[in-house]
């Protein structure tokens, strides 16, 4: 048994430069101002269009990541419904082969210490998933039958492109303090990224 902690990866190339004056040129259209474009203006324009909550000029430019959580998460995560995603399967994955290190892994919850109870509880309780999982497979039990008994804290990967608007709905949704805590565990170390990273698109959200 393999217990890990949540991570993410952007998978895309950013360049920010391109990216903003694209979105500076596509937006520009609808005020017809393509002749106030410079080599510096992309950042100003793109801001103001933010702020006056005219997003749909930045759905033209996307993002992909590959985010490493528990199922339980993916389960939220997959109720935006402006994106794209494919994810590890449990009907075809035999977790039980070499090539899963015939073992299961699992996303360690954000919200137990390792010393307390409640931990060794659980991974006690992972444990014998994971045994159970194992002898039914040798028994002939196919993936897909096997997977009943796997539990919301299974790790698994998963691939998320949205474009830009869908990112801050998701970021503004998913790091609020009413999020579950193992979400915002994910979702406030990828927005300081989004946030690095793109700081014209994201700067303004901010984490509570």
């Amino acid at each position: 048994m393999k217990i890990i902690k949540p991570s993410f990866t952007i998978l895309n190339e950013i360049a920010p430069n391109d990216m903003l004056k694209n979105i500076e040129i596509y937006g520009r259209i609808c005020y017809k101002s393509e002749g106030s474009i410079t080599d510096t203006s992309a950042d100003r324009f793109i801001r103001r269009i933010i702020a006056s909550g005219h997003e749909s000029v930045i759905e033209h430019e996307k993002l992909t990541v590959k985010i490493i959580c528990d199922r339980g998460v993916t389960h939220e995560l997959v109720r935006h419904r402006i994106a794209s995603y494919s994810q590890e399967s449990t009907r075809y994955c035999n977790y039980s082969k070499d090539k899963f290190g015939n073992e299961l892994t699992f996303i360690m919850p954000s919200f137990w210490e390792e010393n307390t109870a409640e931990y060794k509880k659980w991974v006690q309780t992972m444990q014998i998933i994971e045994n159970t999982y194992n002898e039914m497979t040798s028994l002939g039990v196919t993936p897909e039958q096997a997977r009943t008994i796997l539990p919301n804290s299974l790790k698994t990967e998963i691939i998320v492109t949205m474009n830009l608007r869908e990112w801050r709905h998701f970021f503004k949704l998913r790091t609020s303090p009413k999020a579950h805590p193992q979400m915002r565990e994910i979702a406030i170390p990828m927005l300081k990224e989004f946030q690095e990273r793109l700081p014209t698109i994201f700067s303004d959200i901010e984490i509570n």
